[in-house]
This record gives C-alpha cells, sequence and structure tokens, in this order.
C-alpha cells in the first residue's frame, strides 16, 4: 500500500486545489470513532465526516441494512420505479417531525439539494421570490445555497454573481453584542428598505449554526420569527442539515422551542455516511408543486434509504438521544474548568454533543484564530481529529459519533486539554 507522502502526491497531481484537505493522511479503515491511516497510525475522530457519523463508522445496524439492499437492487430512481424503503422512510420521518400538522417528506441526495428543494417549495407555494437568511449561516455550495450562506472565505470568495432577492439580517449573538432586539430590528429595516415582506417566500435559519461556530438561536427571537412568518405569509424554514438527527440530544433540535417550522432541511448523520438529504414539512405546503417538479435522478436512493431506516432504528431503539446530551455535559463540564488555566475560552456553549468552544485574545473581544489552529494542529499530532468554525476561525466545535465509547472519549478530552494548554 503506498504510503501517505506518495498519496499526497498523486493528489497534488490529480485533485484541482479548489477541493481543500485538512489532514496529511489517508484514511486506511475505520471503527465507531477511531479512523487509521494506511501507514497504521489511529485517530480519535471528532470530526465525524462534517457531522455525518453521529452513529460512528461502521455502525452494524446500518452496515447490514445497506448489505442487505445491495443484494436486492441499488436504483430504479423512484420517480420511474418507486420502492417502499422510500415510503416508509418518508412516513417515519413525517411522524418524528414537530408539530401537530400534517407533513410529507421528499428525499435528494445532498444537504444543498434539499436547501434548493426547500426554497423551490416555498417559492412556488407563495408566488414570492425574496429569502431572508442570516449572517454566519452555512447552507451550502451550489450557486442559490452560496448566496444564502453568510460567510464569505473560503464558500462565497470569487464565485460570483449570485442569484437575487437573497437578503441576510444579523444572527444573535450575545457573545458578539448581537441581541435578539439587534436581529429584530435589522429584519423589520429591511423589509423597509430593501424588500417589503410581500415578496419574500421565506426565511431560512440554523437553529443551532454549524460553519457559523455552534451559534445558539435564543429561544425568543424563534418565536419572533414563527409570529413574523404567520403575519405576512412566509414559510418558515429550519435548516437542521448538521444538527439533526441525536446531535444535540433530540432526533431534530426544533423540538427545544416549542415551535413548528413550515419546512424543516434534513441531511448529514440522517444516513450515517450514506448521501442521502430530505425536506420535510407541512403537508399543505410540500403538495404545492405540481408532479414533475420535484425528484433527481438519486433522490432517494434505496441504498441511501436503507441506511436511513437504519438509523431511525437506532433513534427509535433509544439511548443516543440521551448519550448526545450526556457527552456533551462531560464536554462542557471539562472546558468550563479548563477556563482557570486556559484564559484564552471565551464561551462554552451548545445543545446536547453539538457543543463548542469560543476562543478569544485573553482580556479582548478579538478572535484568537491563530491559537484556535495552533491547538487544532496540535491535537492532530497527538491523534485528536477536530474542527474548527466560526466567521474568526476561533472556535473549536465537536462532531464525534455519539456511539464513542467511554474510554475512547476520555482520551480525547486528555488530548484537546493537553493541546489547549500547550498552545498557549
Amino acid at each position: 500500500m503506498a504510503s501517505n507522502s506518495e498519496l499526497w502526491k498523486r493528489k497534488e497531481a490529480a485533485v484541482p486545489r479548489g477541493v481543500g484537505v485538512m489532514c496529511r493522511f489517508f484514511a486506511d479503515k475505520a471503527k465507531n470513532a477511531e479512523v487509521w491511516d494506511v501507514e497504521g497510525r489511529r485517530y480519535i475522530d471528532f470530526a465525524g465526516g462534517i457531522g455525518v457519523l453521529n452513529s460512528g463508522h461502521l455502525n452494524p445496524l446500518v452496515q447490514a441494512a445497506v448489505e442487505a439492499q445491495l443484494k436486492k437492487f441499488t436504483h430504479t430512481c423512484f420517480s420511474i420505479i418507486p420502492h417502499e424503503l422510500y415510503v416508509r422512510a418518508a412516513e417515519r420521518i413525517n411522524r418524528l417531525a414537530p408539530g401537530p400538522s400534517p407533513k410529507k417528506t421528499a428525499f435528494f441526495s445532498t444537504g444543498a439539494e434539499a436547501v434548493e428543494n426547500a426554497v423551490k417549495v416555498a417559492r412556488y407555494h407563495t408566488g414570492r421570490p425574496g429569502i431572508v437568511a442570516f449572517a454566519a449561516g452555512f447552507h451550502g455550495r451550489t450557486n442559490l445555497t452560496m448566496a444564502l450562506t453568510g460567510k464569505v472565505a473560503p464558500y462565497k470568495f470569487g464565485f460570483g454573481p449570485f442569484p437575487g432577492d437573497v437578503y441576510h439580517v444579523p444572527y444573535p449573538n450575545e457573545l458578539h453584542g448581537v441581541s435578539v432586539q439587534n436581529s429584530l430590528d435589522a429584519l423589520d429595516s429591511l423589509f423597509k428598505t430593501a424588500i417589503e415582506p410581500g415578496r419574500v417566500g421565506a426565511v431560512i435559519i440554523e437553529i443551532v449554526q454549524g460553519e457559523g461556530g455552534f451559534n445558539v438561536a435564543p429561544r425568543e427571537f424563534v418565536h419572533a420569527l414563527r409570529k413574523i412568518c404567520d403575519e405576512h405569509g412566509i414559510v418558515y424554514v429550519h435548516d437542521e442539515v448538521q444538527s439533526g438527527f441525536a446531535r444535540t440530544g433530540k432526533v431534530f433540535a426544533t423540538e427545544y422551542y416549542d415551535v413548528e417550522p413550515d419546512i424543516i432541511t434534513i441531511a448529514k448523520s440522517m444516513a450515517n455516511g450514506y448521501p442521502m438529504s430530505g425536506v420535510v414539512g407541512k403537508a399543505s405546503i410540500m403538495d404545492s408543486p405540481k408532479a414533475g417538479g420535484l425528484g433527481g435522478t438519486y433522490a432517494g436512493s434505496p441504498v441511501g434509504l436503507a441506511a436511513v431506516n437504519a438509523v431511525l432504528d437506532i433513534m427509535e431503539e433509544g439511548g443516543i438521544l440521551e448519550r448526545s446530551v450526556a457527552l456533551g455535559d462531560r464536554f462542557r463540564a471539562r472546558m468550563e474548568a479548563l477556563r482557570k488555566t486556559v484564559p484564552h475560552i471565551a464561551q462554552v456553549r451548545g445543545l446536547g454533543s453539538m457543543v463548542a468552544v469560543e476562543f478569544m485574545k485573553p482580556g479582548t473581544r478579538e478572535a484568537a484564530a491563530e491559537y484556535t489552529q495552533k491547538a487544532q494542529e496540535i491535537a492532530l499530532s497527538k491523534g485528536l481529529l477536530i474542527l474548527t468554525c466560526g466567521t474568526g476561525y476561533n472556535v473549536i466545535r465537536n462532531l464525534y459519533p455519539i456511539t464513542i465509547e467511554d474510554a475512547v472519549f476520555d482520551e480525547a478530552l486528555e488530548i484537546l486539554e493537553a493541546a489547549l494548554k500547550e498552545a498557549m
């Protein structure tokens, strides 16, 4: 087998530089929360393929479901020959989606594709073009979803022009001096100066921002948005691509808010490693487009949906939601205890295991990006893979498999603590 350095040279010659790669090693095998490279070195995975592996690498239930489906058929295109896997998964997700309204679900392949289709449905339902999104939000890398994304580098830089009728307002962030009222005032100003609410088809928000830094939307803000959307006939969309399927300790993070969005976008850990996404929403809204308006060649892959149904089995069996909360609490307590010896820690925040640490230069409100990067590099050298996020690149986020063994989790926390201290 080729070495890491040999594979890196081949990668440099064959893959465009725009496909950014964080690690200089190449994966050979993985199990639950551990990955081994081609040279046999072990790493603890706190990245989870960017939030895709909540149920762990090679989860035996998911693996068995996929293997069984591979013996039946791998593709039909649901728009040509339907299959029961699609219907069953849709029924189960409809039952789990928050709120009393009857629901319907359509499946796609990627998170960006789910967001694009949510916008399509909202525009068709309302007959309005405008979309309101939020600063620091991330919704994908397609042309439309780049427009929705509220973070320029590296996702939007140099790729314009973007579609029109997309507007951004500040996301509440107490640490950075943005109150709920500031955000609501900005939305009110937008409606007065840029686009009237009668031309807005949808408001889309990550109620826990992913790339933006695991910022959690305040409860009063979410309820205010629901009220505003109701007042103006706007479709209210929750992007739960990263926050769904047990990451926050609920199947949907929306469940913390006692509010019913019109549409929720889902992807990532819903299929635990297989390219699957979906849009679940009120049936009265989801039924708006005519037959043929939604779909796609690979939308609703039977192999991916076998994985989705296995993940739903895991959710229904119980334990993973409680474990998400317990692990998040353990991480939060460890980081809070470190604040006395690591003055760069400005805030520990999140829901369940969607928990992060933001770092600032001691005694200031200035992002400690260099410190954060150094800590990440030290952790990797010690065998722990962690991701950063935030518009200031000064947040370490957790996307470890929720099925991680206690001993491995404790080992990872020891490595992270050592890296944070060594980086000072």
